[in-house]
């Protein structure tokens, strides 16, 4: 490409390899571009004598004052299944209308890594909050290349660089299994989320960790990872039945992993709690309306939303990175 055909953003974007926002911001000097990155643009920019269209780089840079809220695809309407979904998000909704923002909700396909640009770099939203459930690395993975404002619900890793927000996932699936070990239970199964999600593996770290200090082995034959849904909560109970009939407990990954467990323990004509106790994880409404009241690990699900809101546009105005840790609790009802 010759100097004279660098005359827009979008030809720097493509030398660069980043989105028009991300050149835009890099040439405003904000903070929310990574420093090599900005250097990057700003050599490119030198070498080809770019100059910025005053009247342009005001359009570019005009805020949406709009969030995406960004979810898996559904394949059919919401419902009970995405109920965890729908409460939080009426959490960040609340804290978004709080600050004067809207929110857009985008149903992604896992597979999709370019869903980000039309939204970006079209200026429709000024930010993203990351709900996925599943390949949620990977969208993690592109919004920091293309130098995105976002934040996650769930654990980062240590190095992160972006914002978060997450519950206790240690001391949850310490106090899920704690509980059941003081009710007498000695052979209790992990009903686990997705085995790459960090927030999973804190959750079996915390179970892990009650039991050996009850002086009892984590038994491979009684953990099973699902996706969270009621299909492969209903296969995961099966196949720890099959695998491990003396089991007497079962620690869910999710209120809807618990409820569907218990539907497979009492159709195998056990009964819950008196021949297998069930804890599960959320709190969310329907845990304390269930035929079988949940007992459940509790997330603050409306603070945890109006955070990700106002997180999230603290660091659309500063750039300040935050990581939160949401604190948890047990909450026994008759599952247990």
């Amino acid at each position: 490409m010759s100097k004279k055909s660098v005359q827009t953003i979008a030809d720097i974007a493509r030398l660069a390899k980043v989105s028009k926002a991300t050149v835009s911001r890099a040439l405003n000097d904000s903070p929310l571009v990574r420093a090599e990155t900005k250097e990057r643009i700003l050599r490119i920019a030198r070498e080809h004598n770019f100059r910025i269209n005053a009247p342009a780089r005001q359009l570019s840079m005009r805020q949406s004052r709009t969030v995406a809220f960004v979810t898996h695809a559904h394949h059919k309407d919401f419902s009970v299944a995405d109920l965890f979904v729908l409460e939080i998000m009426g959490g960040i909704a609340s804290g978004l209308h709080s600050s004067g923002y809207d929110m857009l909700v985008v149903q992604v396909d896992p597979r999709d890594t370019e869903w980000a640009h039309q939204y970006l770099d079209t200026g429709r939203v000024d930010g993203f909050v990351l709900m996925t459930s599943s390949r949620k690395q990977v969208h993690i993975k592109t919004l920091v290349e293309m130098g995105a404002p976002f934040i996650v619900w769930g654990a980062p890793p240590p190095d992160a660089s972006y914002c978060s927000v997450t519950g206790d996932n240690i001391t949850g699936g310490r106090l899920a299994a704690e509980h059941l070990l003081r009710r007498g239970c000695k052979r209790i199964a992990f009903l686990g989320g997705p085995a790459d999600e960090v927030e999973v593996q804190h959750r079996y770290k915390g179970y892990r960790m009650a039991l050996q200090a009850a002086g009892l082995k984590a038994d491979p034959a009684l953990r099973f990872h699902g996706d969270y849904s009621s299909a492969s909560a209903e296969a995961g109970m099966q196949r720890l039945l099959d695998q491990s009939p003396d089991l007497d407990a079962v620690f869910a990954n999710s209120d809807l992993m618990a409820i569907a467990a218990i539907e497979v323990i009492q159709r195998s004509g056990r009964k819950v709690p008196e021949d297998v106790a069930v804890v599960g994880y959320d709190d969310l409404s329907i845990a304390a309306y269930n035929n079988l009241p949940l007992t459940t690990i509790r997330q603050n699900i409306p603070l945890a939303g109006r955070l990700l809101a106002q997180n999230l546009i603290q660091y659309l105005q500063t750039g300040v990175v935050t990581n939160v840790t949401l604190p948890v609790e047990l909450v026994v009802r008759k599952s247990a």
